[in-house]
């Protein structure tokens, strides 16, 4: 029963974080260039911050593909 549902939970595992880590890097892109259009001077310090947070979101995403792929190969559910 649960092989049945493995692929399904590591497809869910895999696809939610992804589509929360575009969305993340999408808003937080958009805000950046808003944010250097309107202040050009803090260009350098705002794509410091901005590449750090676009760090930290795709680390979740890498975090959830690296257990998915694990559930898939190893079945550590018996």
């Amino acid at each position: 029963m649960t092989h049945d549902l493995l692929p399904l939970a590591v497809a869910l595992l895999i696809a939610i974080p992804a589509a929360g880590s575009c969305l993340g890097i999408g808003l937080v892109a958009a805000r950046f260039l808003e944010a250097s259009a309107r202040q050009p001077e803090f260009a350098p310090q705002l794509q410091t911050k901005f590449f750090l947070a676009a760090g930290l979101l795709d680390s979740a995403f890498i975090i959830a593909t690296g257990v998915g792929l694990w559930f898939a190969t190893a079945s550590p559910f018996p």
